[in-house]
């Protein structure tokens, strides 16, 4: 793993060089990207060591791909085209049951391991990557037994290297689990926030009353639309069927305003204060 390739060199994929490197400082991070001004960030705050075009994979020992999903899916195949055979791929994309698909059949699918590392913040860009973003937190992993045993080896270690747990799981299963615990709250935060867009034609008033409620529950509203719009694309059966009984459950609590029934609001927030103990342990 001393030659690593970066696609996508964001706060997913700068994130993970800064990592790379903290554990290992003799590996070459190489940066791909369609724009340049993009590498130029990233080798002034020293993500990457060297600029790279795919016609460089060849050479890679570890190839990550973290850019949108439908470029993913797109742009894979080519990849598994130019790498060696004993070059491993991973991917970070938010959606696996695509990514999985596109090259089920290829025949360097065993180079490849389906990833998700579940971290990350609003932010994106160079700018937005930052030490420690994986410390602590779940990667999971697609159809392990289709990657060669050897690479699979490699990259648990190298994971586990940067302080990450490793959980399993199909791609069918990821991305029907996924659609709750994550696609769902960024809706839930854009719709917020285009409501009191809405509502708030004076910015100051937004300004002047937000407190930190809001700020937390719309955080994720300044997350890039470049990179949920083909992830609510690919996973759109899933997020539709989430955002159907989240719905219902919106129009619930309304009618019991509408009733006056603040008993039967409190017994169903009294509830749901269950997850705290769910989340119990997630930092």
């Amino acid at each position: 793993m001393k030659n690593i390739y970066m696609i996508g060199i964001g706060l997913i994929g700068g994130s993970f060089a800064i990592d790379f490197k903290k554990h290992n400082p003799e590996v070459v991070i190489h940066g791909i990207s369609r724009k340049d001004e993009t590498l130029n960030k990233a080798l002034e705050l020293n993500l990457i060591d060297k600029k790279a075009t795919l016609e460089d994979l060849e050479k890679a020992d570890l190839v990550v791909i973290s850019i949108p999903v439908d470029a993913t899916v797109k742009l894979l195949p080519t990849v598994l085209d130019k790498i060696s055979d004993n070059t491993l791929v991973v991917d970070a994309g938010s959606t696996k049951e695509a990514i999985c698909k596109v090259v089920e059949h290829h025949k360097r699918r065993r180079n490849f391991l389906a990833c998700h590392p579940i971290a990350g913040t609003e932010n994106s860009g160079p700018t937005a990557a930052i030490s420690g973003l994986y410390k602590g937190k779940t990667n999971i992993i697609c159809e392990v037994e289709k990657t060669t045993f050897k690479l699979q080896e490699k990259a648990l270690d190298l994971f586990r290297a940067i302080g990450m747990r490793i959980r399993y799981m199909d791609p069918v299963s990821h991305d029907k689990h996924i659609a709750y615990v994550s696609h769902l709250s960024h809706i839930s935060a854009f719709m917020l926030g285009k409501t009191v867009i809405n509502k708030e034609k004076n910015e100051r008033d937004i300004f002047d009353m937000a407190g930190s409620g809001f700020a937390s529950t719309v955080r994720l509203a300044k997350s890039s639309p470049a990179m949920w719009t083909p992830i609510f694309k690919q996973n759109k059966e899933n997020v539709i069927e989430t955002l159907e009984e989240y719905i219902n459950n919106l129009q619930q609590f309304k009618e019991l305003m509408q009733q006056d029934n603040f008993s039967e609001i409190f017994n169903e927030m009294e509830n749901t204060n269950y997850i705290k103990q769910i989340l119990n342990g997630i930092k």
